[in-house]
């Protein structure tokens, strides 16, 4: 009688124990997925408006583009370059899966294709999956918690973004580090196919705007070119205010002023 109650014991010990692991390994997953979500709601809100500053800045010389940019939920944005003068009006859109370019000099919209999504934005170092279509690291990948790591004295998740199959991006790995405070992105390292490294954002200046923590300088290094880096500044942001669909139209990009 005593054996049997001593195997009984080990026998729910041992099914006690697996499944307070395997509740923690679920946990940990579903954490970082919850992080990842909650970091894009926190920089990008039900909706938001942003006026910034890019530098795109080079060994031997440095251009500035003042530009607007309206988001709202996952699927839609607008950027509007403001200045300078040669590329004022200049615009980029996005609906769901679809995106276009506004180019006001030659009155013409130009589709971006999926295979045009690995290009540079305007000749800086951001891509048009960067700053077009940067709600897909949501959508498109899954979040595998890594480690805790400090960035800037601010304690962070790292967590690994994977591209799923045939999901419509241009990298195939996204290592993010998430501040456990405020769910910024501190730092993001994006690699290709080949798992090597391409580039590497980092935030800065963490500001209170529009009644939320905002990185206001984020600054973009390339893994292979030495001296090159492209800044954005943020002035102005405002977050969660009424925005109709139709404002992400053709139409709108086109017509749009500073």
């Amino acid at each position: 009688m005593k054996h049997k109650i001593k195997l009984l014991i080990k026998i729910v010990l041992f099914f006690a124990f697996f499944g307070v692991v395997g509740h923690v390994f679920a946990t940990d997953e579903l954490s970082a997925n919850t992080i990842v979500k909650k970091s894009d709601a926190q920089m990008r809100g039900n909706s938001s408006y942003t006026e910034l500053t890019m530098n795109i800045i080079r060994p031997d010389w440095t251009r500035s583009m003042s530009m607007k940019s309206w988001t709202k939920e996952q699927n839609l944005s607008l950027v509007l370059i403001t200045g300078p003068a040669k590329d004022r009006g200049s615009a980029s859109l996005k609906r769901d899966k679809e995106m276009w370019s506004w180019i006001p000099n030659i009155e013409r919209v130009i589709k971006i294709a999926p295979s045009m999504l690995g290009q540079s934005w305007m000749g800086s170092d951001f891509t048009n999956d960067d700053l077009i279509n940067q709600s897909s690291i949501v959508v498109d990948y899954d979040h595998k918690m890594v480690k805790q790591e400090v960035i800037d004295g601010d304690k962070t998740w790292v967590i690994d973004a994977i591209a799923k199959p045939d999901a419509p991006v241009v990298w195939s790995k996204v290592r993010l580090w998430i501040s456990q405070e405020t769910f910024l992105q501190r730092k993001v390292e994006s690699y290709d196919e080949f798992d090597e490294l391409v580039n590497t954002m980092t935030t800065y200046d963490i500001k209170e705007m529009g009644n939320r923590m905002v990185a206001t300088r984020i600054e973009m290094v390339p893994a292979d070119k030495p001296g090159n880096k492209t800044e954005m500044i943020t002035h102005k942001a405002q977050f969660n205010f009424l925005i109709n669909d139709k404002f992400f139209s053709q139409g709108q990009m086109k017509s749009l002023r500073n």
